[in-house]
């Protein structure tokens, strides 16, 4: 993949296309989680925000998975008193506001798609 990249498009351009299939059904699950929500280019990939506030960041793993970010911004927040519910245990958890989902298809993804769903809906209201 190029290094910078200036717009979502070009992003999706550089994508395989098994890639592109998840990558494509991620954004479309991030921009109905919530009112309001806009994307843009950030770290180099599609992010997800509301009110310019990234909360759900796309991107590749390493072995080039497609995986999600969910976090709480560019900004550390205070955390005391933040918690967040995963009971379909998806997210691998970095720190209490800030885990990874990978997807190793579309069919991986389409096992857990209501979950992802839910995930990215529930994260947009705790994130607020």
């Amino acid at each position: 993949m190029p290094t910078k990249f200036a717009t979502v498009e070009a992003y999706r351009r550089a994508l395989t296309d098994d890639q592109l299939i998840v990558v494509d059904t991620l954004r479309a699950l991030a921009a109905a989680s919530a009112d309001g929500v806009t994307e843009h280019i950030k770290w180099n990939a599609p992010s997800f925000c509301i009110d310019g506030d990234d909360r759900i960041t796309l991107g590749l793993s390493p072995k080039g998975a497609p995986r999600v970010v969910l976090h709480r911004g560019v900004q550390s927040k205070d955390m005391s008193g933040f918690v967040f519910d995963d009971p379909a245990g998806l997210v691998e958890w970095q720190a209490i506001d800030r885990g990874v989902m990978s997807f190793a298809s579309i069919e991986d993804l389409t096992h857990r798609k209501n979950a992802v769903g839910d995930i990215f809906a529930r994260w947009m209201e705790a994130t607020q």
